[in-house]
């Protein structure tokens, strides 16, 4: 079909009001309307929309355009009827339409009203809609979202696979797929699984300059970090993600109850509710959605100026479309990721269950988020190389890692040994594997294959296991190796890594340099209290209360509950209750006499309140917590117990206390009976009776390590708690 700039200047002006095309729109455009196969590549934000949208309303035909989400389709056709004067001219088919619905968008459809018609893979699969289908003029397919079509795409959908017979039953016609994040291997596998191999490829740059991102350590302190984060956003609207559901509906509160607008939107919610919540989102009738994933596919919301990520996402692919969410329009975009090794952990266990090759890729995802989460090097760097593109500027500036003061080591010696034993183990091991070689872990792969007798094992054992993983990330970035994706991620020698081997050169890595009296000071802040003239108040109001309960100091309030106290000047009971290691049975039980003396002290010294540390929460009903004390009472082996939560017997231990020393009586005592000798048993009570504090290495140390066993002493800890504190 031919057509002139100016007619298409003309036709974009009419339909959407704009007068200028950006980046390769046109190009994809006319490609489209030439009748060729078209696959587009594009970031959040670039427009691939309007690529199948404007030639749909141009050609002959209805276009099919095949989305993975009712929220997307809703979103699109109703954006498509306000730029046209015809309320049918797009319409979408699925399982939230009823029968007389389905049949007034069938009657649009074949009076030729309908230039657009969005279909799940799922409703096109249907005999019905194929028959229907069959007897109306396809002008293209429009493949949006074409990531969920590969198994190494971050959202892969099987259905998404069967696109190609679908097309063939309903009749063939040319396809335009579209996605914002593909590595060089998903567009391979897009292009081979919609026959579209030799489609002209339209690939825009994945930089996003105006976009800042951050990660930080996720801490206990997380949500109190999230809060002081949102509210230094005020008036900005923003999302933050989370992985499940629940998480969703309890940050949402917590978000709420500090007076910070937010809704909660995930799939489990109803439909009615769900659409409301993201409508008073875009109408900025609430500051913050907390989401799962499934939120914002689509979502045309140019102002959205933060992404937070509550939890690590599954993989980069998903990192990079969720925070092409902000900032769309150019302006302030931050994308701040709070990172915990343990969240990877937890999302390896989810594997479970899978096939083996869903495991295989399935952990690689994981470990090249890992990976990014843990670098030193500038994030927007690895990002572009992670989806094949070289960004040649040393540093962005734009992300937490350019911003740091780092040195450069000379790690020429430790590639060279690192691509040594690459070349050792045949070229057919991943990074995990590697390192465990260099460090030498007697991993169980590493003892499997022998490589425990190769030269390398062990021939970095002095260097932290971090920056071995640092020195393959920077050597990927140099093109000295790279990954083998087919294997799921088998690091393999380039020729520029033979080429080292035999003839060393310059090869730096950054490590980070903190400021000492900066140290020193972070340092101080975890292990002693703000205001010591308090805390030495607060402790002896402890030691009194002890002696009127006959009980140690330590079983009333620990040293570190102390120490928050007399840093956020808790004068509530509520706000008691945002301390560690303070339940609302010690609250109710000792709590009065210790808010009336901070209450008098914060008066008598005109002490301004640090607001943003009073974070409120919500009383959430832990269903691990209520798990483990109903099983206790049941009487259930604790390892039984930890086995059936996917726990170890330590974090059985760390739960357990977390449970007592908030100040919930349990009653252990047939466990302890069955595993810890009755003589060693009085011995341990005895001497936390005459203790001054409970600290576990200091027992040890004063028992002898060489005759109890720490989870013996911790066990007896737990029982003296209960029996004296509790």
């Amino acid at each position: 079909m031919d057509i002139t700039h100016e007619e298409l200047v003309n036709a974009l002006q009419t339909y959407f009001g704009f007068d200028t095309f950006k980046g390769n729109q046109e190009a994809i455009i006319r490609n489209v309307m030439e009748g060729k196969d078209t696959f587009v590549l594009m970031p959040t934000g670039g427009g691939k929309s309007l690529c199948f949208q404007l030639p749909s309303l141009l050609m002959d035909g209805m276009a099919i355009v095949i989305s993975p989400l009712i929220a997307l389709m809703k979103n699109q056709v109703d954006a498509m009827r306000n730029y046209s004067e015809e309320e049918g001219v797009a319409h979408f088919i699925n399982s939230s339409l009823s029968r007389p619905e389905i049949a007034a968008v069938k009657a649009d459809v074949l009076s030729g009203k309908t230039k657009l018609l969005y279909l799940a893979p799922e409703s096109l699969q249907k005999n019905e809609n194929v028959d229907f289908l069959q007897g109306v003029k396809i002008s293209f397919y429009a493949v949006d979202e074409a990531h969920c079509i590969s198994e190494w795409g971050h959202d892969f959908r099987p259905e998404y696979s069967q696109i190609r017979s679908m097309v063939q039953r309903v009749g063939v016609a040319p396809i335009i797929a579209l996605t914002a994040t593909a590595t060089p291997k998903v567009q391979k596998d897009i292009q081979k699984n919609l026959d579209m191999v030799d489609a002209t490829v339209f690939k825009s740059s994945f930089n996003r300059p105006n976009l800042y991102y951050e990660v930080r350590p996720k801490t206990e302190e997380v949500d109190k970090d999230l809060v002081r984060f949102i509210r230094s956003m005020e008036g900005k609207s923003g999302i933050v993600y989370c992985l499940a559901r629940k998480e969703v509906e309890d940050l949402a509160q917590v978000l709420q109850v500090n007076g910070i607008s937010a809704r909660p939107y995930h799939a489990g919610m109803d439909a009615p509710t769900r659409t409301a919540n993201q409508d008073a989102f875009l109408m900025e009738e609430c500051q913050v959605i907390v989401a799962t994933i499934a939120f914002g596919m689509g979502i045309d919301k140019p102002d959205v100026r933060f992404v937070v990520h509550y939890d690590i996402p599954k993989s980069l692919e998903g990192y990079y479309q969720e925070t092409g969410r902000a900032g769309r329009d150019g302006g302030e975009g931050i994308c701040l990721c709070f990172y915990s090794p343990d969240d990877i952990e937890r999302l390896r266990r989810f594997q479970q269950g899978k096939t083996p090759k869903e495991i295989g890729i399935g952990n690689q995802l994981l470990f090249e988020t890992q990976s990014y989460a843990e670098s030193t090097l500038c994030r927007r760097k690895l990002l572009l190389h992670y989806f094949g593109e070289e960004y040649t500027e040393e540093k962005c500036g734009n992300c937490d890692n350019c911003r740091k003061t780092y040195k450069m080591i000379d790690a020429s010696e430790l590639l060279q040994i690192t691509l040594e034993t690459i070349q050792q183990v045949s070229e057919k091991q991943k990074a995990e594997h590697i390192v465990d070689i260099l460090h030498g872990n007697q991993s169980a792969e590493v003892m499997s294959y022998h490589h425990d007798d190769l030269e390398n094992f062990g021939a970095a054992s002095d260097v932290e296991e971090s920056t071995l993983h640092a020195i393959i990330r920077q050597a990927l970035l140099d093109g000295f190796i790279k990954k083998d994706v087919d294997s799921y991620g088998d690091l393999k020698l380039t020729k520029s890594g033979n080429k080292f081997i035999h003839k060393p050169g310059k090869f730096e890595v950054p490590i980070e340099i903190h400021d000492d009296e900066d140290e020193i000071m972070e340092g101080a802040a975890t292990c002693a209290a703000a205001d010591e003239v308090l805390f030495s108040i607060l402790k002896d109001i402890r030691r009194k209360t002890a002696k009127k309960n006959d009980v140690p100091p330590f079983v009333i309030f620990q040293d570190p509950s102390l120490e928050a106290m007399a840093t956020t000047y808790p004068i509530t009971m509520e706000e008691l209750l945002t301390i560690p290691g303070v339940g609302i049975a010690k609250a109710k039980r000792y709590g009065d006499e210790f808010l009336r003396v901070i209450k008098e002290y914060v008066e008598e010294n005109e002490i301004i309140r640090p607001d943003d540390m009073r974070i409120r929460t919500v009383a959430k009903k832990s269903t691990r917590k209520k798990q483990i004390i109903q099983a206790i009472d049941r009487r259930v082996d604790l390892d039984d117990l930890a086995e059936s939560c996917g726990m170890s017997m330590e974090e059985m231990m760390d739960e357990l206390e977390a449970i007592v020393f908030s100040g919930t009586k349990i009653n252990i005592n047939y466990f302890i009976k069955e595993v810890v000798d009755p003589d060693e048993e009085e011995e341990i009570y005895d001497y936390f009776k005459n203790a001054e504090n409970d600290n576990i290495k200091l027992a040890m140390e004063e028992l002898g390590e060489d005759y109890y066993d720490e989870m013996h002493v911790r066990l007896v800890r737990l029982k003296f708690h209960c029996d004296l504190g509790n």
